[in-house]
């Protein structure tokens, strides 16, 4: 079957937009460590693969990925594609308003955003953390004014706990428009959101739109216990993938991750579509986000979009880490004071 035939569509929280369960996000990889001509064909990949849906970042190689992004879907049909990007993170000279979520970090960041976006609005605007320092009354207000001026048509949140989405959602309907997203990591290994998070958003009508749902690659089943990390992987990365990645390659995990490969094999999966295909089967999660850093790999992950795994395979998943995975809801959180 056609891969853009079997893209399948999940609406965004309580609200009338349609995304592809496959996200194409461009965090680590565009703008750093992957050269532009090659993160221009995994767009190109995505595209032809059927994904619609594109979540980025300012703060992401320091602005060079949303520009990066922007000039790969230059040419598309606007109206064909939701293209989401983020706002707290620190950017440009890193001066003391150029992080957070105040009104003159929001206002100046999605103005900067739609340029290098080259688009004039964003389908979805998240706070890319929870601002401890700034009045969250300020900050839903100027993000009504954003949906207002048309430059965001939707707000959405990301690793917000569930006292945040709440008093996040109930500010939003005060000012006459709704929170519908919030993008928290999850995936086999990493549950935090199930407790609380999930339970909370599925009251408010907010989705989920999770990142790493391969665990930073631990899931794909290249690290093994006992191996050093191949030269160029994840958990070779001294520039920062090293640090993410670290919690996952103890011997005990990685050797129930090699318990997945025989249920991988068994429904017709890769282990990465296995564990892409597990956070859809949560049904307030509304799409998946994959990076890449070749087009093969886009084309391989989307083959998860679609996929209905019966509950015996979710019993034998969670038989072989579902003991190893990370469950403490105190985990979902935003860094208390803000680095400029």
């Amino acid at each position: 079957m056609d891969s853009i035939e079997s893209m399948e569509f999940r609406y965004l929280g309580n609200s009338g937009l349609k995304i592809s369960e496959i996200t194409y996000g461009n965090w680590l990889t565009h703008g750093s460590q992957v050269e532009n001509d090659v993160a221009a064909q995994c767009v190109r990949a995505a595209l032809d693969a059927g994904i619609s849906t594109f979540d980025t970042a300012d703060v992401y190689a320091n602005t060079a990925a949303e520009t990066v992004l922007g000039e790969a879907l230059k040419g598309e049909r606007r109206q064909s594609l939701e293209i989401f990007t983020k706002v707290y993170g620190p950017t440009g000279p890193k001066g003391h308003n150029d992080t957070g979520l105040s009104r003159k970090h929001i206002m100046e960041s999605i103005d900067g955003s739609l340029q290098r976006l080259q688009t004039d609005y964003v389908d979805l605007y998240q706070a890319h953390r929870f601002d401890f320092e700034t009045p969250l009354e300020e900050t839903m207000q100027a993000f009504a004014d954003v949906v207002r001026q048309g430059k965001a048509l939707y707000i959405g949140v990301s690793e917000w706990t569930a006292e945040q989405l709440r008093d996040g959602a109930a500010l939003a309907r005060e000012l006459g428009f709704q929170l519908i997203s919030n993008q928290p990591q999850y995936s086999m290994l990493w549950r935090v959101i199930e407790e609380k998070v999930v339970p909370t958003s599925e009251e408010l009508g907010i989705s989920q739109i999770v990142w790493s749902p391969v665990a930073q690659g631990v899931l794909t089943g290249k690290y093994t216990p006992g191996q050093a990390p191949e030269q160029g992987s994840r958990a070779a990365d001294d520039k920062g993938g090293a640090d993410m990645i670290k919690r996952w390659m103890s011997d005990d995990v990685l050797t129930g991750v090699q318990k997945l490969q025989p249920i991988a094999e068994e429904a017709g999966l890769t282990m990465a579509q296995l564990a892409i295909a597990w956070v859809l089967q949560n049904p307030n999660v509304a799409s998946a986000i994959i990076g890449a850093s070749r087009p093969e790999q886009v084309e391989s992950n989307v083959a998860a979009a679609g996929v209905k795994l019966d509950p015996a395979v979710m019993q034998k998943i969670d038989d072989a880490v579902g003991h190893l995975a990370e469950t403490d809801p105190a985990k979902t959180t935003s860094p208390e004071t803000r680095q400029a």
